[in-house]
């Protein structure tokens, strides 16, 4: 069987170690089996050992098939990987078939820590909603609405033809209750002048 350049034979099955002599004196070691991966915790299990699916293997051909349309591989290095692509059980022995490649993100479990944040430039974010503040109520014009409901026409109209200027000058808020206190105090104007002339009249 031809050399592997890409790793070790068998795609990450490791050599059995070497047996050390026991320390005179010591009792006699216990063999201890290590858990298979059933009884493991998925979160005590390295990445390279977790099992691939159909699509990791896909995109790992496809980094093999883009290596040797770059030259990177010979066509015998080439059938090489892709039969033991194709036949890859873990991510470990997918990555180390393009370990030697420019293969771009490294084949690996797709895991998200809860903890890490996406980063997104500021360019790309939306403009932010500007949200103009709340315009102040003119005085005047709270004074001119409430002469007017007083009876008080002429003060009202004085305060309502205050508050429009003011309101122009300053972009203030209250053009409404002015509107409201002029009307009213023009009408009690008149109301009043009305009624002195009827006086006037009846007492001539």
């Amino acid at each position: 069987m031809a050399h592997q350049p890409w790793g070790e034979q068998g795609y990450g099955t490791a050599k059995p170690p070497a047996s050390v002599p026991p320390v005179p004196g010591t009792p006699p070691a216990v063999a201890h089996h290590a858990p298979s991966h059933a009884a493991m915790p998925h979160a005590a299990m390295p990445q390279s050992a977790m099992r691939a699916a159909t699509t990791d293997r896909e995109r790992t051909v496809d980094v093999l098939k883009a290596a040797f349309a770059e030259g990177r591989l010979s066509a015998a290095e080439y059938g090489e990987r892709f039969e033991a692509a194709s036949t890859a059980q873990t991510y470990g022995q997918l990555a180390r078939l393009v370990a030697d490649l420019p293969a771009g993100p490294m084949v690996a479990p797709q895991m998200v820590a809860p903890q890490m944040a996406v980063h997104v430039p500021p360019t790309f974010l939306p403009p932010p909603v500007l949200v103009p503040p709340p315009r102040p109520t003119n005085g005047a014009a709270v004074a001119s609405l409430v002469l007017s409901l007083l009876g008080l026409g002429l003060p009202a109209v004085i305060a309502g033809h205050v508050a429009k200027d003011q309101i122009r000058r300053r972009n203030e808020d209250g053009d409404g209750m002015a509107t409201v206190g002029l009307v009213l105090g023009y009408v009690e104007c008149a109301f009043w002048s009305l009624l002195m002339l009827v006086v006037l009249a009846a007492g001539g």
